[in-house]
């Protein structure tokens, strides 16, 4: 009998093979993700596409409002949390650390979501190919009257934006970049180039 011959066997295992075929995709999937991380308009523009299909889907079957209801409760969780900074400046005097600047004299710190952009469109494309998922089992095609549900998010959405809005107002922080002022240094290069070519 051959003690030491069963040692390569167990490479052999169908739960090993099962464990290294998941690894394999896993890590696949994560080097798609790290090669997508910059690509910030495609990642949106691949996302909208998905959006698209749900959408459609939904409209063809004209059904699983339910879960397009939970999809968007979802979303809108995602969205406070986009829109949120890392620590609140309601709780700031409790914990320690930086936290946003409230005058104009203040040093300038750089917002920091609560939620980055790069999970929130994670978050996001999962939810959207989840949905689409269930949208083909019929246990989840619960009758309802979408109407009310539309009524009842609507709400929602507007009070809570409401109260995230007038929480940026009181904090004085803009959630986003695009029309801050940017400061660059080729002015000032350019000043000490002429500076120095003067006798």
């Amino acid at each position: 009998m051959d003690v030491g011959g069963g040692a390569g066997v167990v490479g052999d295992n169908p739960t090993s093979a099962v464990t290294q075929f998941t690894h394999a995709m896993w890590r696949r999937y994560q080097h798609f993700l790290d090669k997508s991380t910059p690509l910030v308009l495609y990642r949106w523009i691949f996302l909208s596409v998905i959006t698209l299909i749900y959408a459609l889907r939904v409209y063809v079957v004209q059904g699983y409002y339910i879960i397009t209801y939970g999809l968007g409760i979802y979303i809108l969780q995602l969205l406070i949390a986009f829109l949120s900074p890392n620590v609140d400046p309601e709780i700031q005097d409790i914990r320690e650390g930086p936290n946003l600047p409230t005058r104009g004299s203040d040093e300038f710190r750089p917002f920091v979501r609560r939620l980055p952009e790069f999970k929130f469109w994670h978050s996001l494309t999962k939810a959207f190919c989840f949905a689409f998922v269930l949208t083909f089992f019929s246990a989840f095609d619960v009758p309802v009257f979408w109407p009310i549900l539309l009524f009842y998010w609507l709400v929602l959405f507007v009070s809570t934006m409401k109260r995230q809005i007038l929480h940026m107002v009181k904090y004085r922080y803009v959630p986003f970049t695009f029309g801050k002022q940017r400061y660059s240094g080729k002015k000032a290069a350019s000043t000490d180039d002429t500076s120095t070519a003067r006798p």
